[in-house]
């Protein structure tokens, strides 16, 4: 993600929200909170130049056949070989320019773990993020799919291309993160303004100091052009999908593009493609603030509760006030890294278990300890949504997330329209809205762009797609689901009366029933199901 929180287009990490949870859950089991995160290496992003890409990939993206000039792209055999725990792993091989697939090439990294019974196929896996990990996903599978649907298909992950052990992009240190991470988002004078402005530019020329021969094809089209070869190469005819977040987006554009090659896509946690960005990050923002509420709404029925009022303006007051006084004075923090806890550490500490209501304890104990003036728990817990290791270092989650939405949507350019921006987001999120409007400034000094940014997805010609959207997501808003799901001609949407991010496989019997038919059987649902709270 950038410096933001969330999981979309135009903001940050949403995606891999079980991951995200399971790390939290060892903070409060482990004996010393020891925040534990992923490695993700990967290629160097000084990658092989050419020209930006300007066209589908084939001239007719409904043919049977690939153009003459892709064929070795999608004839080529992956070499498996085994990676632990049953999984098995691969480099898959595409073109860096799908206008010149002669050209430079480029790797993506593959993982599979192997059906357990009556094989259907392949089934293809993405978090999120823009950034996040598939490869880390796939090995969740025992926990983010069924076991019916494991029986049935192999699952596949994938790192998109940019990201972690694929041709990933490459922009700062991981000092330099931590001090881009923690800038004031939150800006009260010009002073601080002008500290997020050189921030984000730094963050923009890094980026095309080390990565400039990648940008131009690091977005979201080129990424679903990449998932057809895959489906190819695997031997699908048709592609099954299951993406979570930004992932959302990953499918619906592989439909749009491909809706002849579409088997049965399950797009949970919906982004909705037609906003502009500033419209985006207002509805996130939206979000967080109603998540937020219903953690405190739960929180008052417990006694660890740090919060003196129980009532809930009382409660957003006491909130409001306390990250006022970090901005004012940071926390302290017992890591020992010399990092300071300042706002957008804090904030960043707050929305990452907002994401899943099971994580919400650990938030209590993150806020109970900062009353007390001891940022470190929310200090570990937004080092999970950032992927910041122990050690100081990073995976390229942020770059990556970065990259990606600044090259998929048009952002303003003037610094003023971000200021106007910010004001209006806080008047609605007072809490987020500002915090995670600044967040998209670097995109304002990209030094890339996609020729398929703000590409209208409709998926004309595809079968029943499931959308799923969940009433209290703070992440990808419930609107966006709806959004989405009247988007794309054969969109079939499911609402889920919960909270947190995303509904597959996070405790409704009601939504893995309908999910579970509609990818084994392809048997859609009836567009408008809900399914309630309890099941």
């Amino acid at each position: 993600m950038t410096r933001r929180i969330t999981a979309s287009r135009g903001v940050g990490v949403a995606g891999g929200a079980r991951i995200v949870r399971r790390r939290i859950v060892g903070l409060l089991t482990a004996a010393a909170l020891v925040a534990g995160c992923s490695a993700a290496g990967g290629d160097s992003g000084d990658g092989p130049g050419a020209a930006p890409s300007s066209a589908a990939t084939t001239a007719d993206p409904g043919s049977r056949l690939p153009a003459k000039s892709l064929r070795e792209y999608y004839e080529q055999e992956l070499s498996w070989s085994g990676c632990g725990k049953g999984f098995e792993c691969a480099r898959l091989t595409v073109p860096l320019d799908y206008d010149a697939p002669e050209g430079d090439q480029i790797k993506i990294s593959v993982i599979r773990l192997r059906a357990t019974g009556d094989r259907i196929g392949s089934i293809l896996v993405n978090p999120g993020g823009p950034g996040a990990s598939g490869v880390d996903y796939a090995r969740s599978a025992e926990s983010i799919l069924s076991k019916d649907v494991r029986a049935r298909f192999d699952v596949v992950g994938f790192d998109p291309r940019g990201v972690g052990e694929s041709h990933a992009v490459r922009c700062l240190t991981g000092p330099q993160l931590d001090e881009f991470v923690g800038l004031d988002a939150t800006p009260d004078d010009a002073g601080e303004i002008r500290q997020l402005e050189e921030g984000a530019r730094g963050f923009a020329e890094a980026c095309a100091k080390r990565s400039e021969k990648l940008l131009p094809h690091i977005g979201t089209a080129d990424a679903a052009r990449d998932m057809d070869v895959l489906r190819e190469v695997l031997g699908d005819k048709g592609l099954t999908y299951l993406g979570k977040s930004y992932g959302t987006h990953l499918g619906a554009m592989y439909a749009d593009l491909f809706p002849d090659k579409v088997r049965a896509l399950v797009l949970d946690g919906a982004v909705d493609p037609s906003l502009t960005p500033v419209q985006s990050n207002e509805a996130q923002a939206r979000g967080f603030e109603v998540a937020l509420k219903a953690f405190l709404e739960d929180c008052f029925e417990d006694a660890a509760c740090p919060f003196e009022s129980r009532d809930l303006d009382g409660a957003l007051r006491e909130f409001s006030d306390l990250m006022q006084r970090i901005d004012a004075r940071p926390l302290r923090s017992s890591l020992g890294d010399g990092r300071e806890v300042t706002e957008s550490w804090a904030l960043l500490g707050v929305a990452t278990p907002l994401y899943d209501r099971r994580s919400w304890p650990v938030l209590r104990q993150a806020l109970a300890d900062a009353f007390r003036g001891d940022g470190t728990t929310l200090i570990r817990v937004a080092d999970l949504l950032v992927d910041r290791r122990p050690d100081g270092t990073y995976s390229n989650q942020t770059e990556a997330n970065t990259a990606i939405n600044c090259v998929d949507s048009t952002y303003p350019a003037d610094l003023n329209a971000f200021r106007q921006a910010a004001a209006d987001a806080a008047a609605e999120a007072p809490r987020f809205g500002s915090y995670i409007m600044w967040g998209s400034l670097p995109c304002a000094y990209w030094p890339a762009k996609s020729p398929d940014a703000d590409r209208r997805l409709t998926a004309d010609g595809a079968p029943p797609i499931v959308v799923i959207g969940t009433l209290r997501d703070p992440a990808t808003p419930y609107e966006w689901a709806q959004a989405l799901s009247a988007q794309l001609k054969s969109g079939r949407l499911i609402t889920y009366d919960g909270d947190g991010h995303t509904a597959y496989q996070t405790g409704s019997t009601c939504v893995d029933r309908l999910v579970d038919a509609y990818l084994i059987s392809q048997t859609a649902p009836a567009d408008g199901v809900r399914c309630p709270k309890s099941g």
